[in-house]
């Protein structure tokens, strides 16, 4: 069963040059460097001397399926090699190898977030520390894709880029105030997705044109200028939190905006009551989107959307340590990012034991129907 996935890795990895120059004394096969640093990873190895480590400790197992023509590589080897490959190329493999085991339906939402791996930065050689934006996958909690950004960009030019790479037909795109840009927007709609973005004042024209309209102190006045109405409350870990949501076609405000923002349907408005400790906050935000649909229906999708934090953002950093890696060297912390949110995908499909993913990894975790062969 082990050759299952060692297929799929060659065939969706494929087009990847192998960065290191032809030479006939080269000592190790390219496909065994990728799977033995996947593998680890999904084992529990957070950085290159600990993938080292476990090959050494399941090399007969590797065997079974791996050529490894001079053993084991070493953890030079590792770093070079991750160092070199091409970071745009790897995503690219990596979202091909995602879209054969994704399955998407009409109104999945997928969060686009961004994450920084705060221990890769390097200022003696004046390196910023590397920014992973990920497209997730909410109802499948799989990362569809993710791209980098550097001190010349930021999310707002990395986004539509990697919007243009995932298949995201008849999805729901969800991304904080950040993305609520127009050229996010148009590329949202050119891939047959819809949107819900958060308005802030990053977009002073139309946050100040939804607030002139709807912030009313006056509860009935206030919702009596929507269509529809949906309410949820859950408690846990001390806290107490009730969203309320109001959903609004208003034409007058909606035409007004209606060819600066693409397929602009619904002015949505999102109001959070958390107490804690004794203390309540109250928070209201806006939002836009191309959906007509149910206050109930957003207020899930919102609530969706922040499954990128826990399920992807936290996991990364206190299952895989991810802030904590110091891999710094050439491309090798966005390349073993990439690495990571495979061994992620892959554990997440993991079915068969309890507990968390950091004891999943501790155990040994790997895909489902790979078990018995992985303890070797």
């Amino acid at each position: 069963m082990s050759s299952l996935l060692l297929d799929s890795v060659t065939q969706h990895f494929a087009e990847l040059d192998d960065p290191r120059r032809e030479t006939a004394n080269q000592r190790h096969e390219f496909i065994d460097i990728l799977m033995i640093a996947l593998c680890a990873v999904i084992g529990g190895a957070n950085h290159w001397t600990t993938v080292v480590t476990f090959g050494r400790s399941k090399e007969a197992w590797f065997r079974t399926f791996l050529r490894l023509p001079k053993g084991i590589p070493s953890h030079d080897t590792f770093s070079d090699v991750f160092a070199k490959i091409e970071p745009e190329q790897f995503k690219t493999c990596f979202i091909e190898w995602v879209s054969s085991m994704a399955l998407t339906l009409p109104g999945d939402v997928v969060a686009f977030d961004g994450k920084t791996i705060r221990g890769s930065h390097d200022r003696a050689n004046g390196a910023m520390a590397s920014h992973i934006i990920s497209a997730y996958l909410t109802a499948n909690a799989l990362v569809l894709g993710q791209i980098g950004t550097d001190s010349k960009s930021n999310e707002i030019t990395a986004i539509p880029t990697l919007l243009g790479m995932i298949d995201l037909k008849d999805s729901l795109v969800t991304i904080d105030a950040m993305g609520c840009q127009r050229k996010i927007v148009e590329r949202i709609i050119e891939k047959g997705a819809h949107y819900l973005l958060a308005v802030k004042e990053n977009q002073p024209s139309l946050c100040e044109a939804i607030g002139d309209t709807f912030l009313d102190r006056d509860r009935e006045r206030f919702a009596a200028r929507f269509d529809d109405y949906a309410e949820q409350s859950n408690a846990g870990h001390g806290r107490l939190e009730h969203r309320r949501c109001w959903v609004s076609s208003d034409e007058t405000l909606i035409n007004e905006f209606s060819e600066s923002w693409a397929e602009l349907k619904r002015i949505v408005v999102i109001e959070s009551e958390r107490t804690l400790t004794g203390e309540t906050t109250l928070y209201r935000h806006w939002y836009i989107s191309s959906l007509e649909e149910t206050a109930e229906n957003f207020l899930s999708a919102k609530r969706a959307h922040w499954q990128v934090e826990n399920g992807l953002h936290w996991v990364l950093d206190v299952a895989f340590r991810e802030d904590e890696s110091r891999v710094r060297k050439g491309e090798g912390a966005e390349n073993l990012s990439v690495l990571r949110r495979m061994a992620l995908n892959l554990l997440k499909r993991e079915k068969t034991e309890k507990g968390g993913m950091e004891a999943w990894r501790l155990d040994v975790a790997v895909p489902a129907g790979m078990r018995n062969t992985w303890r070797r």
